[in-house]
């Protein structure tokens, strides 16, 4: 099993829309610390699981310095967004899968998500 990581950091603002008062109703931002990890049985012809700059394109280019809520349509959680990386990161997976991405929101503050 071959296995890679590719880590970014993002910087990006967004809301959440919670049932309860938090600051975090307001728009902040945060530099995401993203890592995205993959992996495949066997290589591309060309040596890969997927080119790392692929994935950075895919990622950095959609959300570093954006409005969040302007580019995804659900609430922006640590959590629901490491779940979408994962959903994006393998639509450009030549093989093998991303299974596993975090997203530290700041110090201390990592949400994970693992695909089963």
């Amino acid at each position: 099993m071959y296995y890679i990581s590719k880590r970014l950091e993002i910087a990006g603002a967004h809301h959440l829309d919670l049932p309860y008062e938090s600051k975090c109703s307001n728009i902040h931002g945060h530099n995401w610390i993203v890592t995205i990890y993959c992996k495949a049985g066997k290589l591309t012809e060309y040596g890969m699981i997927v080119d790392f700059k692929k994935v950075k394109t895919a990622i950095s280019d959609k959300l570093d310095h954006k409005f969040i809520n302007e580019v995804v349509d659900f609430n922006p959680t640590a959590e629901n967004m490491a779940k979408w990386v994962c959903d994006e990161v393998n639509k450009i997976c030549e093989t093998g899968r991303c299974y596993k991405v975090s997203v530290q929101e700041s110090e201390g503050n990592i949400a994970i998500y693992e695909e089963t």
